[in-house]
C-alpha cells in the first residue's frame, strides 16, 4: 500500500495509542496526511512526532466526540490544515468499567459508554460526509468489534454499541454509496493491546489459545485493514462488517490438539 495516499488526507479518532495510533501511522506511510484526534493530546503529540521522524505529516486535534462542536471543529481544522479530506477511522471508544451484569451497571456508565462509542461515531460521519463530499468522494471506516456479532458477557454497554455501529455503518453507506462515499466498519476480534498488556501474560496466553490462529492479533494488522478498505483496491467495497479476528467467528476450533 506504499503511497497509496499521496496527497491524500485522512482522520483518525481514537489516535492517541493501540489500534488508532497505528492506523495513524499505517495512513503515514501509505502517504497521506492525518489529522490526530483524541482526548489525550500529549499522547497525540508523541503520535504526530513519530509520524514526522519517518518523513510524514500529522496534525493533533485535541478533541470529545460526545460533544458536536468539538467535532465539527476537528473537521474544520483538518479541512483548514490540509484543505481535504478523503478518509476516516473512527475509533474513539468509551467505557472502562470491569465486566458486570447487566443488572448492576450504573446507568451512568451506560450512557458514557454510548455516548463515545456510538454517538461519537455518528457525530465523526455527520461532519465527516459532507467535507468528503466537498472533496469528490472518500471513505470511511468505524471500529466496531467481533462482539457485536459475539457477545461477551459482563460488557452490555460495549456489545450493544458495537452492534449499533455495524447498523449505523450499513445504514450510512446506503445513504451515500451514489455520493461516492464507502462507508464500511472493522470488527477486531482480541488484538494485542493496553488493555491485554494489564491483564497478564496468562491471561494473553489463554485468550491466543482460544483463537483458531492461536496467537492475539495486533494492532499493525488492524491499522493496514483500515487503511485497505479506504483505499482504491476496496472501491467496490461498502456497507461490509468486516471481521479481523484470527478465525474467532468462524466457529469453534478443534476439540484435539492439531497445530
Amino acid at each position: 500500500m506504499s503511497r497509496l495516499f499521496d496527497q491524500k488526507v485522512a482522520l483518525v479518532t481514537g489516535a492517541s495509542r493501540g489500534i488508532g495510533a497505528a492506523t495513524a501511522y499505517a495512513f503515514a506511510e501509505a502517504g497521506a496526511k492525518v489529522v490526530l484526534a483524541s482526548r489525550d493530546e500529549e499522547a497525540l503529540q508523541k503520535v504526530a512526532a513519530r509520524i514526522a521522524e519517518h518523513g510524514g505529516s500529522a496534525i493533533v486535534v485535541a478533541t470529545d466526540v460526545r460533544h458536536p462542536e468539538a467535532v465539527s471543529r476537528l473537521v474544520e481544522q483538518a479541512l483548514g490544515a490540509y484543505g481535504r479530506l478523503d478518509a476516516a477511522v473512527n475509533n474513539a471508544a468509551g467505557g472502562t468499567h470491569r465486566p458486570t451484569p447487566l443488572a448492576d451497571i450504573p446507568a451512568a456508565d451506560f450512557d458514557d459508554e454510548l455516548a463515545v462509542s456510538l454517538r461519537g461515531v455518528f457525530l465523526a460521519m455527520k461532519y465527516e460526509i459532507p467535507a468528503m463530499l466537498g472533496s469528490g468522494g472518500g471513505a470511511i471506516v468505524n471500529m466496531s468489534s467481533t462482539a457485536a456479532e459475539w457477545p461477551v458477557s459482563g460488557l452490555a454497554g460495549y456489545v450493544a454499541s458495537k452492534a449499533a455501529i455495524n447498523g449505523l455503518t450499513r445504514t450510512a453507506a446506503l445513504d451515500y454509496a451514489a455520493a461516492g462515499v464507502r462507508i464500511n466498519a472493522l470488527m477486531p476480534g482480541p488484538i494485542h493491546t493496553e488493555n491485554l498488556d494489564r491483564a497478564g501474560p496468562q491471561a494473553r496466553e489463554h485468550v491466543a489459545n482460544g483463537l483458531p490462529v492461536r496467537r492475539l492479533g495486533t494492532p499493525a494488522e488492524v491499522g493496514v485493514a483500515a487503511v485497505w478498505l479506504c483505499g482504491p483496491a476496496a472501491g467496490f467495497v461498502t456497507g461490509t462488517c468486516l471481521a479481523i479476528d484470527g478465525g474467532l467467528l468462524a466457529g469453534m476450533p478443534s476439540f484435539g490438539k492439531g497445530k
